[in-house]
């Protein structure tokens, strides 16, 4: 470790899902922590209704959270189990089913309201001595240019660390202060996000049609509620948020081909831009990006929260394993594992990602075809299915230790 004195080993800057989560897995070891929040979480909501912003959680994020001991308050709370997923597309006949019974799991993932995991992970960070919580807290300053990193509040107080994390989201402060560019675009278009009830039951079923604007995809929830997530154009989510709970229900409906019936009753709505980027770099001096800070993509696969949540599960088994061994945890060399370790999936799942989204964004004739043949092709072929179930349930060879539900 080094030997220059400082107010904390790691300040991590961000308490939204990521940055608790990577306070959570140092939590209970001896470093001193602190987790820097713009923001007063809110932990009290109404019994009824549901949180606009959900996650689709892969099991490898289950995992983390089991380590963690934190998923089981998810659980007390309201988690939704879904066992298949059903995508097609509206510009074609293409059509893909995919079934966690055929590769011998008893469900794909969960889908969990954000504002329940949020909970769980600060209930945890309440109970453990080595995590300061500083939340309603913003930053006025940040210094990398010493032998260590230091912010300092608008209140004047000045934290110095061995090691920052930037968790604080896809317009990243931290991030601007570092002088990190971003590579990137926006996809001009919005999210639609609100919770529904239809008249069939979803069956523990994701379900997402492709639409000639942006998909438009059904999350399972309890009590026969779905989570919408509708991406389309700015100009038309604007005249969705406009209309009436009637209209927009049967405007709804209509986009879902009644798919699950009509839709009952509607929730509030609200909208969020889409945008693409990756950091040109995941660290700096005695500095290190997660989550949005470091990487955003289209929501059309949920795995943004999930990418995250593996960017935290590397980072901390590399901060564990260096301080161990009594070495720099802000040191070039152990930044440099980090980013070697996350940028080449991260990079592989942005890019497919976005690949997706440009696919099906197109209205080529030719495309669509392609694209709808492919699908079938896909549907008819189990070990490729298989194989494109288990990636994206987050089971793969090069997995952190937390990821398979294995404590640091």
């Amino acid at each position: 470790m080094s030997t220059v004195e400082t107010d904390f080993d790691v300040v991590i800057v961000g308490g939204g899902m990521v940055g608790a989560t990577l306070a959570c897995a140092l939590a209970d070891s001896p470093l001193r922590v602190a987790l820097i929040e713009a923001q007063a979480p809110q932990f009290e909501w109404p019994a009824n209704g549901f949180d606009l912003r959900v996650s689709a959680l892969t099991r490898a994020t289950q995992h983390i959270f089991e380590a963690l001991k934190v998923w089981r308050a998810m659980v007390d709370q309201r988690v939704s189990p879904f066992r298949e997923m059903h995508v097609w597309d509206a510009g074609g006949k293409g059509a893909i089913h995919f079934d966690s019974a055929e590769i011998g799991e008893p469900y794909l993932g969960h889908i969990v309201e954000n504002r329940v995991i949020l909970a769980a992970l600060y209930a945890r960070l309440e109970a453990v001595a080595n995590v300061e919580l500083m939340s309603s807290t913003r930053l006025k300053r940040l210094d990398l240019d010493g032998e260590y990193a230091s912010v300092t509040t608008e209140s004047g107080r000045t934290l110095s660390a061995e090691l920052l994390v930037a968790a604080d989201g896809s317009r990243s402060w931290v991030r601007q202060q570092a002088h990190i560019s971003v590579r990137g675009w926006d996809y001009n278009q919005e999210a639609i996000v609100t919770y529904v009830k239809t008249e069939r039951y979803h069956k523990q079923t994701a379900w997402q049609r492709f639409l000639p604007e942006g998909p438009l995809a059904f999350l399972p929830l309890s009590n026969g509620f779905s989570s919408i997530v509708w991406s389309t154009s700015p100009v038309h989510a604007q005249n969705l948020l406009a209309m009436d709970d009637v209209a927009f229900a049967e405007a709804l409906s209509s986009s879902f081909e009644h798919t699950l019936g009509t839709v009952a009753e509607v929730g509030p709505r609200a909208s969020y831009p889409l945008r693409f980027f990756d950091a040109q770099s995941y660290v700096g001096n005695h500095l290190a990006l997660v989550g949005d800070a470091a990487h955003t993509m289209h929501p059309l696969a949920g795995q943004g929260v999930n990418l995250g949540l593996a960017d935290v599960a590397s980072l901390a088994e590399i901060i564990i394993e260096t301080q161990r061994g009594s070495q720099s945890i802000g040191a070039a060399g152990t930044l440099r594992r980090y980013e070697r370790w996350r940028r080449s999936e991260n990079t592989a799942v942005l890019a497919t990602v976005n690949g997706f989204q440009r696919l099906f964004g197109s209205r080529s004739p030719v495309i669509r075809w392609l694209r709808s043949s492919g699908m079938n092709f896909t549907h008819g072929l189990s070990p490729v299915r298989n194989l494109i179930m288990r990636q994206a349930m987050g089971m793969t060879a090069d997995q952190p230790t937390l990821s398979r539900g294995i404590k640091l």
